[in-house]
């Protein structure tokens, strides 16, 4: 399908050989799209994987209500994008909750439609996704600082090491295959981003929060052009399963 010209629908299709290989490359909105894509990546893992560590660390340690915690943070995961887009489409909006909160404390001056302005959406769109998503890089380092033994953690203390000490002399290595894992998982997720941009702002203002799904999307069924959709899903297949395999291999002699 990727190398024909054809609307999806039609029985009637012509042959372009790698013609819409070509205009992907050539097509200054699939340029922005993979920019969007990796700011998205790189802002959204760094955020998500620290607090993920830094909660993990918490809940091991003696802290009262420790399962109410737990629930508070992973109950963003199991809610539907479809539940949230709504939600924070009114509370970002021009009279949202949001710049509503900023008059009353007084920062007034800062509210603004913050999705509608191309500066701010695709932040915007980033906080969304770090809520959500946070509560299973909890639970994955969670469950992995559970397999450190308890022994070393101890030794540790009594060679005078703090609490910082151990966390990143002890915990952070001994957690490294769940970051690994984590950073495909986050490099695969942010590639096929498509739910909560296309439901929260469509792609817009300006591209400003166009990623490939969105871009596959947009032009395989709005505009009905399904072989230049088809050439750019190829493109991100390619590129997750490279980038995926690059980084199990660079972890696996990191390991060794």
């Amino acid at each position: 399908m990727s190398t024909l010209e054809w609307d999806g629908v039609s029985p009637v299709s012509r042959s372009v050989g790698a013609q819409n290989y070509i205009d992907a490359f050539q097509d200054p909105v699939f340029w922005i799209a993979i920019r969007n894509t990796v700011i998205f990546f790189v802002i959204s893992f760094l955020i998500q994987t620290t607090l993920g560590i830094v909660f993990a660390a918490i809940m091991h340690s003696k802290v009262k209500l420790a399962v109410v915690y737990k629930v508070i943070i992973f109950l963003p995961v199991v809610l539907a994008p479809a539940i949230m887009a709504p939600v924070f489409r009114q509370i970002f909006g021009a009279d949202g909750q949001f710049n509503q909160l900023l008059e009353a404390i007084g920062l007034g001056f800062l509210a603004h439609p913050w999705l509608a302005d191309s500066a701010t959406a695709l932040p915007v769109l980033m906080a969304v996704t770090i809520w959500h998503f946070t509560g299973l890089t909890f639970i994955l380092y969670f469950a992995a600082m559970g397999q450190i033994e308890t022994e070393v953690l101890e030794a540790a203390r009594i060679d005078g090491a703090g609490n910082l000490r151990t966390l990143w002399s002890i915990v952070l290595p001994g957690v490294r295959g769940t970051t690994i894992a984590i950073l495909i998982l986050s490099i695969i997720g942010a590639l096929k981003t498509f739910d909560i941009p296309y439901l929260v702002t469509l792609g817009g203002p300006n591209f400003a929060t166009e990623f490939l799904g969105t871009l596959i999307y947009r032009e395989s069924i709005p505009l009905a052009n399904a072989g230049y959709g088809a050439a750019i899903s190829i493109i991100l297949l390619v590129l997750a399963l490279g980038i995926a395999m690059i980084v199990n291999i660079r972890g696996q002699r990191k390991e060794d």
